[in-house]
């Protein structure tokens, strides 16, 4: 089965990078510190202290290789600036039709995907939706709350 293709912004790239950095420099270290603490305390059938730190570093081992799976694999989109389309790494402003309200959003790889933070994967509905249209465009975008449809405001 081909592996499907990863892409990152650079600014996603950088943030993962500082993510992995901080892991293995810092969290990686202190948790193998409390597990050898932990583990000389003796019997280790009934040692809470020893059993949350091996699972928090199984954790970070997973996000640790996670990361480097990504970073090995991933494209990386330049920003070229301004477009007249919306591509990975657009902002895009819309405004839901009927709705009077702007919304915002960044339009990323699924790798950096953080709807909290407005940045939405090229592979959801409604940046799939937006891929390849223009300022102007009416869209239509079927979410699981059912379909909805925008207009394009702004591209930056």
């Amino acid at each position: 089965m081909a592996s499907e293709e990863t892409y990152l912004t650079r600014e996603g790239e950088d943030e993962l990078r500082r993510e992995l950095k901080r892991l293995v420099e810092t969290r990686r270290p202190a948790l193998a510190q409390k597990l050898k603490d932990a583990a000389a305390q003796g019997d280790l059938k009934e040692n809470a202290d020893y059993h949350d730190a091996k699972e928090q570093l199984g954790f970070i081992e997973g996000r640790v290789q996670h990361i480097e799976a990504i970073l090995r694999s991933a494209i990386i989109v330049e920003d070229a600036g301004p477009s007249d389309e919306v591509r990975i790494g657009s902002t895009v402003i819309i405004e839901e039709i009927g709705s009077g309200e702007e919304e915002e959003y960044k339009i990323v790889g699924s790798a950096e995907a953080n709807p909290r933070e407005r940045k939405i994967s090229q592979k959801s509905p409604i940046g799939a939706a937006l891929l390849g249209e223009k300022i102007g465009a009416k869209v239509r975008a079927l979410t699981p709350g059912g379909e909805i449809r925008f207009k394009i405001i702004d591209i930056r």
